[in-house]
């Protein structure tokens, strides 16, 4: 490039961005929104995290509340309940994703060998429908399946000669409901994603297959599987990315005294710190948050530099 030219090249890309914002004018008018809703939601409240490091006070407002540095953290980590929730939190997490990350996987591979086209739209129907469920039904239809007396679970148990179970007041047992109930209410529309990767698979390999006699649990495991991998991957790492953000409603509607020691997590525990307490302490509650903020940030890290390393699919 001569002399001069990248100062002559500068202006004549801005004016073809400006021509082009001009006439396409729409499609950046559709962007503003969510624009905005990064910018109010996600970045400004930015502002707000350095409660973390203060002895935050209403009305000196946040600059004005004194600076604590790391007290609030020293604070968290020295409490009794931090390893409980710490626990909690991370078991039912790790707990979710061993659980429920294979199922939708399973079940779109399954749902593409199907045939009969009716019976294949039944079953999608049937396993989209709960994802449609609000968490508060979702978390009363819950209680309502697995009391104690009355309960649709518990009236079969001992149909079938089994005891009954008090599911929401045993500890050992709150994991499992969690779990379970979550792959009951969100299998079917992580399948839409897997669906939507296995469409994309040439059609021809799976001709050839044919050609050489290859069963269909065949071409599934060479073809179908190595075709919907790097969507796992991805959907795998961002997975791992939110491993510490357990569902607040959902832990929380579910929780009763009986089963705390279990169903306390860092969320719930949050909220009852900063917001349900006769006495909010807004900085430590902050200082939870951001905490559970840098482990998301850090697994999500490492996570990905796993893939990157071991295949060729990654975030970036």
């Amino acid at each position: 490039m001569r002399p001069g030219a990248e100062s002559l090249a500068a202006p004549r890309v801005r004016r073809s961005l400006l021509r082009d914002a001009s006439v396409n004018w729409q499609l950046h008018l559709l962007l503003l929104l969510p624009l905005l809703y990064l910018l109010i939601f996600k970045y400004v409240p930015m502002w707000g995290a350095q409660i973390a490091f203060r002895d935050f006070f209403a009305v000196q407002g946040i600059v004005g509340s004194p600076w604590v540095g790391m007290a609030n953290f020293d604070r968290f980590f020295e409490s009794p309940q931090f390893w409980t929730v710490l626990r909690n939190t991370l078991g039912l997490s790790a707990y979710q994703i061993a659980a429920s990350f294979p199922i939708p996987v399973i079940l779109a591979l399954a749902l593409n060998n199907v045939e009969h086209r009716r019976f294949k739209k039944t079953v999608q129907l049937t396993t989209y429908a709960p994802h449609f469920i609000s968490t508060v039904v979702m978390a009363g239809m819950i209680m309502r399946f697995l009391a104690l007396h009355t309960g649709v679970v518990n009236n079969a148990l001992e149909a079938v000669g089994l005891g009954r179970i008090s599911f929401m007041s045993s500890p050992e047992l709150f994991q499992s409901v969690y779990v379970i109930s979550g792959i009951w209410q969100n299998a079917g529309w992580g399948t839409i994603i897997y669906l939507a990767a296995l469409a994309g698979v040439d059609p021809q390999l799976h001709e050839a297959a044919i050609v050489d006699g290859a069963t269909k649990l065949q071409r599934t495991r060479h073809i179908d599987v190595p075709g919907i991998l790097p969507v796992a991957i991805i959907l795998l790492i961002l997975e791992t990315g939110r491993i510490m953000q357990v569902g607040f409603e959902k832990a929380f509607l579910l929780q009763t005294p009986l089963n705390l020691t279990t169903s306390e997590v860092i969320q719930t525990y949050v909220y009852k710190i900063g917001l349900a307490s006769p006495v909010p302490d807004y900085s430590f509650a902050t200082a939870i948050g951001l905490f559970n903020s840098v482990i998301n940030l850090a697994l999500i890290l490492v996570v990905n530099w796993l893939a990157r390393r071991l295949s060729d699919t990654s975030l970036w």
